[in-house]
């Protein structure tokens, strides 16, 4: 169990049920585990300005619950910051990731004062190497991941695409088969956790088993979206994307097709009042917005 006085430095909050009983709400930091800082500018990031480097975040979540803490997503590791070759020489010269042991999740959970120990689950939202690279940092933690994106990485073709290296620890794999319950409008929907605050919602597309990760809080849900869009604007009313982001997405689409229409289902929830707030793993906007 996590300590008391640990809970109630960081914020395990109390839902009132009204029917005599409360339920302790998770708490979430968002975290910056890999910024990137590609050519491009605006054309990358949206904002002003297409002679400077872009601003782009591997968004992650640590997730306070009762008993232990969840990590979704892991950024880049210890490992890949001591060995970047093993990232691959294309990936560091086309994203120019800045290397900061400071942005590790190991380093940020220890800075929030909590024992990395206490990581005792992590949900990837898929396997590639800016989202996986911080799995070896908690050996010791059950990695929760969809079974059609595992299969894909530990394939021999996977090769082309992952970097097996960052799971050589040879981790406690909880895989999520097809099937399963339907939420909002998205099937095939497993819990992570026994009481279902914890959701692993298939959003295939832009890998084979890309899934997202929901998080029930009180009335409302958070949905992390990984790489199944990677720009607010993706969601939002004009659908559109800075032209090089743009780019970037259709050259790594597993199944474009299906991606476009995960989009589109994200889009349409987003733009409607069912109570869930979402973000992808880049967009530095909906970090700064979600902090």
């Amino acid at each position: 169990m996590l300590g008391r006085a640990r809970r109630l430095q960081h914020g395990l909050q109390r839902d009132d049920l009204g029917q005599g009983e409360a339920q302790l709400t998770p708490v979430i930091h968002h975290l910056n585990v890999a910024s990137m800082c590609p050519r491009g500018g605006g054309l990358v990031d949206g904002a002003p300005g297409v002679f400077r480097r872009a601003s782009l975040v591997c968004h992650a979540w640590l997730v306070v619950l009762s008993d232990r803490l969840l990590l979704v997503e892991t950024g880049l590791g210890t490992r890949d910051l001591a060995e970047p070759e093993r990232l691959g020489k294309a990936f560091v010269r086309n994203n120019r990731p800045r290397l900061d042991a400071a942005e590790t999740a190991l380093a940020q959970v220890r800075a929030l004062g909590y024992d990395p120990h206490d990581v005792r689950d992590v949900v990837v939202t898929h396997l590639d190497r800016d989202h996986a690279g911080g799995l070896g940092d908690f050996p010791w933690a059950r990695v929760h991941v969809h079974a059609r994106e595992h299969a894909a990485a530990t394939s021999p073709a996977g090769a082309r695409r992952y970097v097996a290296d960052q799971w050589a620890h040879e981790p406690q794999w909880q895989l999520y088969a097809d099937g399963g319950e339907r939420w909002f409008d998205f099937d095939g929907v497993r819990p992570v956790d026994a009481d279902a605050s914890v959701l692993l919602v298939p959003l295939h597309g832009h890998t084979a088993g890309h899934a997202g990760v929901a998080v029930r809080r009180g009335e409302e849900w958070l949905l992390h979206a990984g790489d199944a869009y990677f720009h607010h604007r993706q969601v939002g009313n004009d659908g559109g994307c800075p032209p090089l982001l743009g780019m970037f997405q259709r050259r790594f689409d597993h199944d474009r097709r299906l991606r476009i229409a995960t989009q589109a289902t994200l889009r349409a929830l987003n733009r409607s009042s069912a109570g869930v707030h979402m973000m992808c793993a880049h967009d530095a906007v909906e970090l700064a917005r979600m902090r």
